[in-house]
C-alpha cells in the first residue's frame, strides 16, 4: 500500500460506499419485516396444531388446509430471508472488494460488477418471494363474513 495515501483518496472511497450501505439498510429492513411475518406464520400454525384435537371434523378440516398454506408460507418466507441475506453479504464484499481493489490498485473492476448484478438478483428473487408470500396469505385469509355486521341489517331481527 502506498505510504502517500492521502485523505482525500479515502473520502472518495468512502462515498464509493455509501450507495451500498443505504442498500444495506434497506435490505436490513426487509429481513426485518420477513423475520416478523414468520414469527406471525409459526405462532398461528402453533396455535392450530395446539387447539387441533378439540376442534370439531369440520373445524379441523379448515385448520388442515390451513396448516398447509402455513407450511408454504414459511418454506416461501425462509426462501426470501436466504435470498435477501445472501444479497446483503454480497453487498458488503462488493464494498470490502472496492476499498481493498482501490487501495491495492489492484484492477477488480469485472468481479465488482458481477458481485453487485448477482447481489440484485438475489434482492430481485427475496422480494419476488416476499409477493408471493403475501399473495398467498391473502388469498387465503378466512373472515366469517356472515358475522360481521352489515350496513343496514338490523342483526336482531334476523334471530
Amino acid at each position: 500500500m502506498d505510504p502517500t495515501l492521502h485523505v482525500s483518496t479515502i473520502a472518495h472511497l468512502i462515498q464509493l460506499a455509501i450507495a451500498p450501505v443505504f442498500l444495506l439498510a434497506g435490505i436490513a429492513g426487509l429481513l426485518n419485516v420477513l423475520a416478523s411475518r414468520l414469527a406471525r406464520v409459526v405462532d398461528r400454525g402453533r396455535s392450530l396444531e395446539r387447539d387441533f384435537e378439540s376442534f370439531d371434523e369440520a373445524t379441523r378440516e379448515r385448520a388442515s388446509e390451513e396448516l398447509l398454506i402455513i407450511i408454504r408460507r414459511m418454506r416461501i418466507v425462509n426462501l426470501a430471508i436466504t435470498a435477501c441475506t445472501a444479497s446483503a453479504l454480497f453487498v458488503c464484499l462488493v464494498v470490502a472488494i472496492l476499498f481493498v481493489a482501490d487501495l491495492a490498485q489492484i484492477p477488480f473492476a469485472r468481479p465488482i460488477a458481477v458481485l453487485f448484478i448477482i447481489a440484485m438478483s438475489l434482492l430481485i428473487v427475496g422480494l419476488t418471494l416476499f409477493l408471493a408470500e403475501i399473495r398467498l396469505a391473502a388469498r387465503f385469509v378466512s373472515i366469517r363474513h356472515d358475522l360481521l355486521p352489515l350496513p343496514g341489517r338490523d342483526r336482531s331481527t334476523e334471530e
